[in-house]
C-alpha cells in the first residue's frame, strides 16, 4: 500500500480521534469545575435516591452522563480521571436513568449518605414489606418524583395482581391508601387488571401534588400509564397537572374517594381489615401511597402552638404587607420564601439551620438569591428558632441573640414517617446511609 492511501485511510480516523479527544477533555474539565463549585458551596448531600459508581467497572464512556434527564441543561453526572462521578449532587433528583444506561453495571442505586441518614421502610423487589400483604410505593418509599411514584404505583400494582389471591365476595383485592402520583397509577392499573379495589385520600385528589403551593411548577418526565397511554409533561403548573388528573378520574370513571383518612389496619386471616374516618373495608392487599408530607417535621421550641404556625404554603398572597419568617433549606423552604418575597409589600426572613441550601435545586436558590439581592427577603443560615412570639421570633445565630419582628411562621422543615401507624401495621423502618 503506498504512502497516499495510507493517508486516504488514515485522515478520517485521526480526525475522529481529535474530535473524541478534544470532546473528553472538554467535558472532564466541565465536570472537574461543576464538582469544584459544588464543594466550595458545601452542596455534596443529595436530597433522595442517587447514584453510586463502581470505579473499577466503570469505563468512563459517559453513557450515565448522557442519559442524565437534567442534561445538558444540568450537570449532574460527569468524568474525571475517566470515570464516572456525581459531580452535582443536590441537583441530582432521583431519575435513576443513569443506571439503566451504564453497559457495565457499575451503578448501583442508593438513599441517604455516610453522613446522613434516611428512615424508610423495608421493601422487597416487589414493593411489600415484612408484613405479607401490605405493599409501599411512592414518596413513603423514598420515591417523591412524580415519574417514579406514577411508575412504582403501577408495578406494585402488577405485583399485587401476579399474586393470584383474588377476593371473594364483597372482599376487595386491594385497598389503596392515597391519591397522590402513587395512588394514581396503582388505581388505573387496578382497573385496567379488573381487580375489586377502592383508593382513598386523606386530603383532596393529587396527595402531595396538591399541597404544593398555587402556581408551582411541577417538573415530571413520560411515563407510560395503564388506560391513558403515554402521560407527558415535562414543565407544567399544579393546577394544570391536578385539572389533568381530575378529567382522567372522570373519564375512566376511577374508584378514589377523597378526606377520608386511615385509621388503623389490622390482620384478619388471609386479607386485612382496614378502619378509615368514614368505613371499615376487608381486603386481601393494602398498597399505602401516602407519603411523608403528611407529618411535617416539627421545631419543638416554645410558642409553636400559636396560630400563626403553620406547616405549608397554600397562597403567597395571603401575606400581603406582612413579615414572614420561613424555617428550613429544602426546596419546599426555599419555595415558599422566594413566593412570598415576590409578592408587594412582604419582607421575609429564611432561616436554615446549615450553611449551605445544599438540599435545593439551583433554580429554587437563585430565586432566593434575587430576593435577597432586592432587600425583601433576609438570610439567617446557620440559625436556630428558640422562641415564638406573638409579634416576633427569637433565633440563635452564631451564640448571639437575634430578634425578629413577625407576624407569620411556615416552618418547611421536612415530613417525618408516620412511625406511630407504620409500628402498629408491624412495618419493619430501616435508617439508610448509602445503601440500596
Amino acid at each position: 500500500m503506498n504512502s497516499s492511501l495510507i493517508v486516504i485511510y488514515a485522515a478520517p480516523l485521526v480526525v475522529t480521534m481529535y474530535w473524541y479527544l478534544r470532546r473528553h477533555f472538554r467535558m472532564e474539565n466541565h465536570s472537574r469545575a461543576v464538582h469544584f463549585e459544588a464543594k466550595e458551596a458545601g452542596l455534596l448531600e443529595p436530597a433522595s435516591i442517587h447514584p453510586v459508581i463502581d470505579p473499577v467497572r466503570c469505563l468512563g464512556c459517559g453513557a450515565c452522563v448522557r442519559a442524565c434527564p437534567e442534561y445538558p441543561q444540568h450537570t449532574v453526572l460527569g468524568l474525571i480521571d475517566n470515570k464516572a462521578h456525581l459531580v452535582a449532587p443536590t441537583e441530582c433528583i432521583g431519575h435513576s436513568a443513569c443506571k439503566s444506561a451504564c453497559p457495565v453495571d457499575a451503578i448501583t442505586l442508593v438513599f441517604g449518605t455516610e453522613t446522613r441518614g434516611i428512615d424508610l421502610p423495608v421493601l422487597n423487589p416487589n414493593f411489600e414489606t415484612n408484613v405479607p400483604g401490605v405493599f409501599i410505593a411512592g414518596e413513603l418509599g423514598g420515591m417523591g418524583l412524580i415519574r417514579n411514584a406514577l411508575t412504582q404505583g403501577v408495578q406494585a400494582m402488577q405485583a399485587i395482581a401476579k399474586k393470584g389471591n383474588r377476593a371473594p365476595g364483597k372482599r376487595l383485592d386491594v385497598l389503596i391508601v392515597g391519591a397522590g402520583p402513587a395512588g394514581m397509577g396503582a388505581a388505573l392499573t387496578a382497573k385496567s387488571l379488573n381487580l375489586n379495589y377502592r383508593c382513598i385520600e386523606q386530603e383532596s385528589l393529587g396527595g402531595c401534588v396538591y399541597k404544593y403551593p398555587r402556581g408551582k411548577l411541577v417538573m415530571t418526565a413520560p411515563v407510560e400509564l395503564p388506560l391513558v397511554g403515554k402521560f407527558h409533561f415535562r414543565q407544567t403548573s399544579k393546577e394544570a397537572l391536578l385539572g389533568v388528573w381530575t378529567e382522567i378520574m372522570k373519564q375512566q370513571e376511577l374508584l378514589i374517594q377523597c378526606n377520608e383518612r386511615i385509621e388503623a389496619v389490622e390482620k384478619e386471616g388471609d386479607g386485612f381489615i382496614v378502619r378509615t374516618t368514614k368505613d371499615v373495608y376487608q381486603a386481601s392487599n393494602v398498597l399505602l401511597a401516602i407519603g411523608r408530607r403528611g407529618t411535617p417535621r416539627k421545631l419543638a421550641v416554645p410558642g409553636e402552638e400559636l396560630p400563626k404556625v403553620v406547616y405549608r404554603l397554600i397562597d403567597p398572597d395571603q401575606y400581603i404587607g406582612q413579615e414572614v419568617l420561613v424555617v428550613g433549606g429544602g426546596d419546599s423552604a426555599l419555595e415558599a420564601a422566594a413566593s412570598i418575597a415576590e409578592v408587594s409589600g412582604t419582607q421575609v426572613t429564611l432561616s436554615y439551620r446549615g450553611d449551605a441550601f445544599g438540599r435545593a435545586k439551583p433554580k429554587n436558590r437563585q430565586r432566593v438569591a434575587a430576593a435577597a439581592d432586592r432587600g425583601n427577603l433576609r438570610l439567617l443560615l446557620s440559625s436556630n428558632v428558640s422562641h415564638i412570639h406573638d409579634d416576633l421570633v427569637i433565633l440563635e445565630q452564631g451564640g448571639k441573640k437575634v430578634e425578629i419582628r413577625n407576624k407569620a411562621v411556615i416552618v418547611s422543615a421536612g415530613g417525618v414517617l408516620p412511625n406511630e401507624f407504620l409500628n402498629k401495621v408491624g412495618i419493619r423502618v430501616e435508617t439508610k446511609y448509602g445503601t440500596a
